[in-house]
Order: structure tokens, then C-alpha cells, then sequence
């Protein structure tokens, strides 16, 4: 199925890595959330701007993934979050974390240890020096009982 967002254009499209394609990822959800706008609407306004850096198809993926299953994923971040409410959190790690359970949970191509890895690493480029730990206890939790939930998903 073709994604609503993907433009036409593959010119407007970015072979970019992974790595990359996260953090600009966490851009769009960050941005979506401080305009309280839909980050889909938001993605899919920018890729076809030509004003626009072009936007690869993982980061499409992300954003669109994290969208569709934020109701859910917010759910076991409220749970897993112990002493945290989701109000509470830096909306970068928020941000950073909605991904990381969009990946472990729903992304078959990416190992819970590397979903893991990669959203400390984020946290530790663009959010405080205690988010890294924070992000990575409360994906931690969630990766232990990874299993079961993908099983009921």
C-alpha cells in the first residue's frame, strides 16, 4: 500500500540513513506536538516543498507508524514509565520514545538491543544529560515483555 504521505517525486524522496531518518523523525513529532498538529499533515505539507531538505521513506515510515499506533504506544509509556506521566516528560524524549516502541514493537526489520540503542543515542544527542538513562530503563522495561505484547498486537 502506498503511503499518503510519499511523494511523486523521487527527487523529493532521501536515501539517507537510519540513524538519520530517526532523529529527523523526532523533529517532525516534536514539532507536531509544540503546534498541537497532526505529525502525518505536518510530514506530508513538507514532502513536497521544494523549501525542504528532501525526506527519506524511513522517516515517512516512522512518522506515519508512530501516528497510527500512538494511542497504544502512549498506553504501555504511561505504564512502563514508573514515576513519570506522560505530561511530565521532556517532549523530545517523548518524542524519541514513541519511536523506540514504534520499532521494537512493529518493526520486524529492527532488533529490540538496536531499537534500544538508537533512541539512547538520540536522547543523548538532543535531550538532557538524564534522559539517556531514562530512555533507556523505560525501553528496557518494555523490551522484556516485548514478546508477549508483539504476540497480542
Amino acid at each position: 500500500m502506498r503511503s499518503p504521505v510519499t511523494s511523486d517525486n523521487p527527487s523529493r524522496r532521501a536515501p539517507i540513513g537510519r540513524r538519520a531518518s530517526r532523529r529527523r523523525a523526532v523533529e517532525f513529532l516534536y514539532e507536531a506536538a509544540q503546534r498541537e498538529a497532526d505529525a502525518v499533515t505536518l510530514l506530508s505539507e513538507r514532502v513536497g516543498s521544494v523549501d525542504v531538505d528532501p525526506i527519506s521513506d524511513y522517516t515517512i515510515s516512522l512518522v506515519e507508524g508512530v501516528t497510527a499506533r500512538r494511542e497504544r504506544i502512549d498506553e504501555l509509556l504511561a505504564e512502563h514509565a514508573q514515576g513519570w506521566t506522560l505530561s511530565r516528560m521532556p517532549p523530545v524524549d517523548l518524542a524519541i520514545l514513541r519511536i523506540g516502541v514504534y520499532e521494537m514493537l512493529w518493526s520486524a526489520d529492527v532488533p529490540d538491543p538496536v531499537a534500544i540503542d538508537e533512541a539512547v543515542g538520540l536522547a543523548k544527542e538532543l535531550s538532557t544529560d538524564d534522559s539517556p538513562r531514562f530512555v533507556n530503563g523505560v525501553l528496557g522495561r518494555i523490551g522484556n515483555i516485548a514478546d508477549r505484547l508483539r504476540a497480542v498486537l
